[in-house]
């Protein structure tokens, strides 16, 4: 998952799936897209005018709860 925000478009975008993907967009309101990829997965959830909705839109608060730790293998 990534988290990026784009401070010139006031817009934060949730990418929950790596890759590239040909989407179909979905409007939930005025400020809130969802994008579906292959076999309607949910691929990512753009924000409009997240400094309205967050307080600090550039540093979003993140809570992970209930998930399985995630090892990165070792570089070499």
């Amino acid at each position: 998952m990534k988290v990026t925000y784009d401070g010139q478009a006031d817009a934060l975008d949730i990418r929950l799936l790596e890759g590239e993907y040909e989407c179909r967009t979905v409007r939930v309101s005025d400020d809130v897209a969802l994008d579906f990829g292959p076999e309607g997965r949910l691929v990512g959830i753009e924000i409009l005018g997240a400094s309205r909705l967050f307080r600090s839109p550039e540093a979003p608060e993140i809570v992970l709860e209930g998930l399985l730790p995630r090892v990165a293998a070792p570089s070499s």
